[in-house]
C-alpha cells in the first residue's frame, strides 16, 4: 500500500519542503501539480526539505488531469479531497476498512491519494467535483477558524492513515535520535 500526497498549486516553498521531508520519512509518494508558487531549486524549499529530496518519491504534473492519470496508473483506488467546503470529518473516514476479500488474504491494502489545494485558494471547485462529494474530507477545527497550515494538515492526515494501516514499513528504529537523553530530575 502506498499513500500518495497531491499538492495542487502549492505557493509556499517552506510548506512543500516540509512535506518532501515528511514523505521521504514515511514512504509516501508526493505529487506536485502546476502552477507552483516557487522553483523546485528554491533555497527555502531545499532548507525545509534538508537533504531528504533524494529520498522522496516526487512527481510533477502540468495539471490535475495528468496528476489524476498518474494516480490511476499507480492503482489509487481511493482519492480524497481535503477541503473545508461541505465535507465530512476526516476521522469518520475508515481507511483501514477498505480491503476487499482478496486484499485481506494477501495482507495488502489499496493505494490511497490525498489531494490538497494551495495555501491561499484551497482546492479548485472543478477538482473537488472530479473527485466527488463522497470523498471530500476536512480536519476538525473551531468554528471561527479559516484553515490549518498545509504541511501540518498533510502530516496529520498522512500519519492517521499510516496508523490505520498498521504503520506498514516501520521497523521500530529511527536514524538521528540514537543518543537522545531524557531529563531525569532525580
Amino acid at each position: 500500500m502506498t499513500i500518495h500526497i497531491v499538492l495542487v498549486a502549492p505557493k509556499m516553498p517552506s510548506n512543500t519542503g516540509n512535506i518532501i521531508r515528511l514523505c521521504a520519512n514515511t514512504g509516501a509518494q508526493l505529487h506536485l501539480v502546476r502552477p507552483l508558487g516557487f522553483e523546485l531549486d528554491d533555497k527555502k524549499l531545499r532548507r525545509a526539505g534538508l537533504d531528504y529530496h533524494e529520498y522522496a518519491h516526487l512527481q510533477v504534473h502540468d495539471d490535475w488531469i495528468m496528476a489524476r492519470q498518474a494516480l490511476q496508473a499507480a492503482d489509487c483506488r481511493t482519492i480524497t479531497a481535503l477541503t473545508t467546503k461541505l465535507s465530512k470529518p476526516f476521522y469518520d473516514y475508515d481507511f483501514s476498512g477498505q480491503r476487499g476479500t482478496e486484499e485481506v488474504e494477501n495482507h495488502s491494502m489499496p493505494n490511497i491519494a490525498l489531494v490538497f489545494g494551495s495555501e491561499t485558494a484551497g482546492l479548485a471547485d472543478d477538482i473537488r467535483e472530479d473527485i466527488g462529494a463522497d470523498n471530500w474530507l476536512r480536519l476538525p477545527m473551531l468554528a471561527d477558524s479559516r484553515s490549518l497550515n498545509l504541511s501540518n494538515s498533510v502530516a496529520i492526515c498522512l500519519y492517521e492513515i499510516w496508523r490505520q494501516q498498521g504503520f506498514s514499513g516501520d521497523e521500530g528504529r529511527s536514524i538521528g535520535y540514537e543518543t537522545l537523553t531524557v531529563y531525569d530530575p532525580k
